[in-house]
């Protein structure tokens, strides 16, 4: 793993086929890139919005390697190595992506992605 990177994610692009026979969709999704190199660090809550006790969503960032990845908000990330990670198996929700301004092609580029923990309602179905 690159110097500086902590773990490999999954890019999963979450997509909503047309509705079932009762009138609800099932949300599914497809792995759009296997292995991806990244750095994962949490974003600490303001600790104005803390002291009044307002309930605050777990944020974190993401540097992703390589820069020429399309990316895209409300697409899905699952941290897939190394097994002793915190957030080994869980999945994150992109609310944001910026690109650098090197080239893509460029080995220096990356992807800064803002990232909240996505929560399944129901686990089985």
């Amino acid at each position: 793993m690159t110097a500086g990177l902590n773990c490999r994610f999954n890019v999963w692009r979450i997509s909503t086929p047309t509705d079932d026979n009762v009138g609800g969709a099932v949300v599914t999704g497809t792995v759009v890139y296997y292995y991806i190199q990244a750095r994962l660090h949490s974003v600490p809550s303001q600790q104005i919005l803390l002291q009044q006790g307002l309930e605050t969503e777990e944020t974190f960032t993401a540097i992703v390697v390589p820069g020429n990845l399309d990316i895209r908000e409300r697409d899905e990330i699952e941290d897939v190595a190394p097994y002793n990670s915190y957030y080994y198996g869980k999945r994150f929700r992109v609310t944001g992506s910026r690109h650098t301004d090197f080239a893509p092609d460029e080995r220096r580029s990356y992807i800064t992605l803002n990232l909240r923990r996505s929560e399944e309602a129901h686990n089985e179905q």
